[in-house]
């Protein structure tokens, strides 16, 4: 099992940035592939980026190429997602999520799931 606890949402103005966070506890993290998710209300949950066990790959959204960076510190056993010149349309609930396979976080389908943190950016 692993648990996965999210953390550093919050408001902000357009253009504005923040750093979210992923803390893993339970197995070893750097087993696992990790990735960003965001869910908006009536909408379905979409992938946002999703980084591999040691970093070597790396997936990002049309929507965020350019402003998102995905991050992992296997030694903290935490995940990052810093985000930049937010937009309104970046409101929604954030997930992480980690599976022990890369294509199957990109697939949304992740064993192992936080509880989510509010992002809100205002215009």
């Amino acid at each position: 099992q692993v648990q996965l606890v999210e953390s550093g949402g919050g408001l902000v103005q357009a253009g504005g940035s923040l750093r979210l966070s992923c803390a893993a506890s339970g197995r070893t993290f750097s087993s696992y592939a990790m990735g960003w998710f965001r869910q908006a209300p009536g909408k379905e949950r979409d992938v946002v980026a999703a980084i591999s066990r040691f970093s070597g790959r790396t997936y990002y959204a049309d929507s965020v190429k350019g402003r998102f960076t995905i991050s992992k510190d296997n030694a903290k056993s935490t995940g990052y997602l810093q985000m930049n010149s937010l937009k309104p349309e970046d409101t929604a609930v954030y997930y992480c999520a980690a599976d022990l396979i890369f294509e199957r976080v990109v697939a949304r389908r992740g064993d192992y799931w936080g509880q989510g943190t509010q992002v809100t950016v205002s215009s």
